[in-house]
């Protein structure tokens, strides 16, 4: 008999803290009732992402809730690029944010990333003043590398470059100041780029509201194609009228 009674101390020694240790984890473990966020957002409100955040704490509870599985579910929100997730006695939950930066417009529906990588940017509108990029659905960073090298190439002109293009086939195609539009086609683009530049200082940039297309898809020269029945504007080595079909040479 005496030796139960101590077998059964011992185990009411064992036993007492586990269902103390349960009881206060359901004590502490409460349901969500605030979320906070913090960071430095210059795109978007802080009342904008805890709405969005708010679905996925909706019945999560203090201490039970999965901190890692909640940050992965919040950067499917596509203006986060970082998130870290916090506990905060006694009921609270905050999520410190790093938006994403938004370089240029791709394909009409998404945003690019300072990497070149796109997000979505709605329900919110699209920051104004971006370039407007395009290409095949995972060229989105080598559109982006090429912006770049074309903007440093063409800041001696003065000109914004507004728009780029590469089309399905590989044929690249740009647009400066809101207005004419550069054909640079699928090959030799250092040395076309190079023609554009000295054409453009030359005597086409002087008359820039007047062009329609410049196509640099020629061994030699430019063909220059006007808006309406404007002249006088450059040398080409084609009818500057002419229209060309094949924009992949």
């Amino acid at each position: 008999m005496q030796r139960r009674n101590v077998w059964l101390g011992l185990l009411l020694l064992v036993l007492l803290p586990v269902a103390g240790g349960r009881a206060l984890w359901l004590w502490l473990d409460t349901p969500v009732e605030r979320v906070s966020v913090r960071g430095e957002l210059d795109y978007v409100s802080a009342d904008y992402l805890r709405d969005q955040l708010a679905p996925l704490v909706r019945d999560a509870r203090w201490l039970s809730v999965d901190l890692e599985h909640l940050r992965q579910s919040a950067l499917d929100i596509g203006w986060l690029k970082q998130v870290r997730v916090s506990r905060q006695w006694p009921d609270s939950l905050t999520f410190e944010l790093v938006e994403q930066t938004p370089v240029a417009r791709w394909n009409d529906d998404w945003l690019l990333n300072t990497r070149g990588r796109p997000f979505a940017f709605a329900p919110l509108p699209a920051p104004a003043g971006l370039p407007d990029l395009a290409g095949p659905d995972d060229s989105s960073r080598e559109v982006w590398a090429y912006y770049q090298t074309l903007e440093d190439r063409l800041g001696a002109l003065d000109v914004t470059l507004d728009q780029l293009r590469l089309e399905a086939r590989g044929a690249w195609r740009l647009q400066v100041d809101d207005g004419a539009w550069a054909m640079l086609g699928r090959r030799q683009h250092p040395a076309r780029l190079k023609r554009l530049i000295a054409a453009w200082q030359g005597e086409l940039g002087r008359h820039a509201q007047a062009i329609r297309y410049i196509d640099l898809r020629y061994p030699n020269g430019v063909a220059v194609a006007w808006h309406g029945d404007s002249q006088g504007a450059g040398k080409s080595s084609e009818d500057p009228r002419e229209s060309l079909s094949d924009a992949s040479r």
